[in-house]
């Protein structure tokens, strides 16, 4: 049986019966096969790093210094200790009117770090291997990135101020191994011992620090302090820690990894869905170009059993086929999304593992199962007098049935691409319901042209519209399959930028493109004067403090009181609060009324109100700095987020906070060309945190357009999908076709305006699709500026105009493929049924 089943492969692949199905198996696999690659190496990549991502078996991460009793017990348990305090200031290099300064990330070490992994340094050649080291900077030395040395001009061995105090920056990092496999880091990292930390006088009142203490030893021993650190924690309701182990890794990173693997998934998941319609309509065309190959070997002898064995081997043999040959395209493409994202990634990731190949094995035996299946059952089933008598009975209902094991195979695979049952319910509905709007638009589309046909006197045009009529189920699946694959790309492509264009007008010209943190009170009119006389204009200075919020309404907020993540994060960290008489500008009170100065009053952001389930007339505590205050909300405020000026979520009036630590913020708009007034004020005041906002949006706008550009690149799957459905509606009605052209050709058609009909049919259905396209890409558009992005949408003509090129292109490339040979069959043996 399986001889006959290799044998009938080769035959109808000689036929040319199958090649369609095969590529049709490829781009699903392919497209599939490509996102699993590269994410399965991205994850391998985190696994195999895990220790190096924490430099440590366990992390205490805090935001403020390490209480010395955790120390003091990890010693107990024969514990490693290291420790590291981060924080973002300047850099400066250069004297006089030739200083230069540059955000960076400082790192202030211990001796001992880190406890696993190890540093690596630059070789004294740019082109050696980085070398491993266990040392740490000496004590009046900094070690540094290499962007930080072509920022500040400065090389090895040249002089660097941090704060108060200068260091001699004596190597430069290659690989830092706790730094994690993270995606993009604003700042360079400047690293220096941690008693010389005192010494720059940077760690002050207000200042964002981050304090770890890293934990090695054995896993028992680890695993035993770490149980009894989580009970200290609760049990002192600690506010601001978060512990990191090696099974939790980086949580944000692992998050961000999940969120990026389930977004080009679904990308993928796309194609495949297309893909696997066209798997569909070839199968049925398989089977009604087979049926009188049955119907011979059923009367040879062959039983409904053996026949539907033979032809679910030979099936099998292809997708098995189909598959490899789809793994191998996928793990070709899986190189170019490294090529476009391996840039945001600091590690060298090790090779792919066997299970995305695998995965996408399965993935094409599925489709072809169960989209291919219906189309065989239908075969067991043709009777032994269809030899002499062409007629078939209507399919059974449990051939029928077989469609619908079809669309839960569909489902499952989405469930099991997606990794979240309820993104990819909503990705089923989401697909689906596209496919019920474009279908209805083309039946609709099609029905009217009875309406124009009474009028159309050209045959070429009469012929064409009369087609439409005549096959309007498959000129629906030319339309809706055509329609989706465009919309995605236009989506990418042409709306994206309209988006980013969009965006950029909704920020206006002086918006502020700088940030100073950290101001101290005695600085605040220096600092008016500085930027003033800079072309600055008028900058606002607020005052902020640092608080963390302990109570609402008298109860204790603690992780336990919310559900949502973001509450939680929000609860476990300090807030930014200010002060002020009168109501900031880009602010409007949106419920309440603004305090005056009688009574302890706050106003709150409506955003945090609605996350924390805060409204007028509740009472919050706040802990700043061991000083408890408390103040009734008698205000909600709606922020403009975008204007890039300083807010913040909670305000609280000036008499409640006048005997609080303060320092300040303030936001400016510095002119081009004018970067020296920044340069001089970090020279001036070391303190200070100058942030250069226009150039951290640059930074992630390319990051962006690196991630774009990979899914676009995966979206190409996707029109080939489309073009796959349109090809595969197009041969299906082939038979049907060529036995029309023979017929009119008989009747006087003459081949040029037969010829001419079917690129006029190939236009009107590639130019629909192309409306419906753009018009449901315009659509998510205008959806993402009102509802994400928050600013004003404008239709762009270009995304009509381009989705009818487009489509219209594709149409005729789908159409001359699939219908380039219909014309050559002479009409003598269309009529003699050759």
């Amino acid at each position: 049986m399986l001889l006959q089943a290799l044998r009938m492969t080769l035959r109808d692949w000689r036929a040319g019966e199958l090649r369609f199905l095969l590529v049709a198996l490829i781009v699903a696999v392919a497209s599939l096969s490509s996102v699993g690659f590269f994410v399965d190496r991205m994850r391998a990549g985190l696994q195999r790093d895990a220790h190096q991502l924490l430099g440590a078996d366990l992390v205490i991460n805090a935001d403020q210094p390490i209480e010395s009793a955790w120390r003091e017990e990890a010693r107990r348990r024969g514990l490693q200790l290291a420790e590291t305090v981060a924080f973002p200031s300047m850099a400066l290099a250069g004297s006089g009117d030739d200083t230069q300064s540059m955000l960076a990330s400082i790192k202030a070490v211990s001796k001992d770090y880190p406890l696993r992994g190890n540093l690596k340094l630059e070789g004294a050649d740019a082109e050696a291997e980085p070398v491993d080291t266990r040392e740490t900077p000496a004590a009046g030395t900094a070690w540094v990135d290499s962007n930080l040395l072509s920022g500040l001009h400065v090389r090895k061995g040249d002089s660097l101020r941090l704060g108060d105090a200068s260091f001699r920056v004596a190597e430069v990092i290659a690989v830092e191994p706790d730094r994690g496999a993270a995606f993009m880091n604003f700042a360079p990292r400047v690293m220096i011992a941690l008693p010389d930390l005192d010494a720059t006088g940077l760690v002050q009142n207000g200042s964002r620090v981050t304090y770890r203490l890293l934990v090695a030893g054995a896993p028992r021993d680890t695993a035993a302090y770490q149980t009894w650190l989580q009970s200290r924690i609760a049990g002192d309701n600690v506010k601001g820690v978060r512990l990191e182990s090696l099974e939790s890794g980086r949580p944000e990173m692992r998050a961000t990894l999940d969120r990026a693997e389930q977004f080009l998934s679904l990308v993928g998941l796309l194609s495949a869905m297309l893909a696997a319609v066209a798997v569909a309509m070839a199968a049925r065309r398989f089977m009604l170009r087979h049926l009188d190959a049955c119907a011979m070997l059923r009367c040879l002898g062959l039983t409904q059993n053996q026949v539907t064995m033979l032809y679910l081997a030979e099936f099998g043999l292809l997708g098995l086929a189909g598959s490899a040959v789809g793994v191998a395209a996928g793990f070709a493409a899986h190189f170019l999304l490294l090529e476009w994202l391996g840039r945001l990634v600091t590690n060298v990731l090790p090779p792919p593992g066997l299970a995305p190949a695998l995965q996408g094995i399965a993935t094409g035996l599925l489709l072809l199962v169960g989209f291919a299946l219906p189309a065989i059952l239908q075969l067991r089933n043709v009777p032994h007098n269809r030899v002499i008598r062409r007629e078939q009975d209507p399919p059974r209902p449990a051939a029928l049935a077989t469609y619908g094991m079809g669309l839960l195979a569909f489902i499952g695979l989405l469930l099991w691409q997606a990794g979240n049952p309820k993104l990819g319910l909503l990705t089923a509905a989401g697909f689906l319901a596209g496919v019920a709007v474009f279908a209805v638009i083309g039946w609709l589309a099609v029905r009217s042209l009875r309406l124009a046909r009474a009028g159309i006197e050209h045959p070429s045009w009469r012929f064409a519209v009369t087609a439409l009529q005549r096959r309007t189920s498959a000129t629906i699946v030319q339309i809706v399959a055509l329609s989706l694959g465009l919309m995605a790309l236009l989506l990418l492509t042409v709306i994206r930028g309209d988006l980013v264009s969009a965006w950029r007008q909704s920020t206006p010209a002086d918006a502020p493109n700088h940030f100073v943190i950290n101001i101290q009170p005695d600085q605040k009119a220096g600092i008016e004067q500085r930027l003033a006389e800079g072309g600055a204009g008028k900058a606002l200075l607020f005052p902020m403090i640092r608080g963390r919020l302990v109570q609402i309404n008298g109860k204790p907020v603690t992780l336990d009181s919310y559900a949502d993540d973001r509450a939680r994060r929000l609860v476990d960290r300090e807030f930014n609060l200010s002060t002020m008489r009168d109501l900031p500008p880009q602010n409007t009170v949106s419920a309440g009324r603004w305090f005056d100065d009688r009574a302890p009053e706050a106003s709150v952001e409506e955003g945090l109100a609605k996350t924390l389930g805060l409204k007028l007339g509740d009472t919050l505590r706040f802990d700043i700095a061991g000083q408890a205050v408390e103040a009734k909300i008698t205000s909600l405020r709606k922020l403009d987020w975008g204007s890039m000026r300083v807010n913040f979520f909670v305000i609280l009036n000036p008499s409640l906070m006048a005997d609080t630590p303060q320092s300040w913020i303030t936001a400016f708009h510095l002119p081009k060309g004018r970067q020296d007034v920044a340069n001089a004020l970090s020279r001036d005041y070391p303190n200070l945190t100058v942030v250069d906002v226009g150039s951290m949006i640059r930074q992630v706008q390319s990051v962006l357009d690196q991630v774009i550009s990979a899914v676009e690149f995966l979206f190409l799957f996707t029109l080939a999908s489309g073009v796959l459905v349109l090809y595969a509606a197009l041969v299906g009605s082939q038979d049907e076709r060529i036995r029309e052209s023979g017929l009119l050709r008989a009747l006087g058609a003459t081949r040029k305006q037969l010829s001419r009909a079917q690129w006029i049919e190939f236009a009107l259905v590639g130019g629909l699709a192309g409306l419906l396209a753009a018009s449901g890409a315009a659509a998510i558009g205008w959806v993402l500026a009102r509802e994400v992005f928050r600013f004003e949408w404008t239709f762009s003509p270009a995304v009509w105009v381009s989705g009818l090129l487009v489509g219209c292109l594709c149409a005729f490339a789908g159409g001359w493929i699939g219908l380039r040979h219909v014309l050559k069959h002479p009409p003598l043996m269309t009529l003699r049924g050759n």
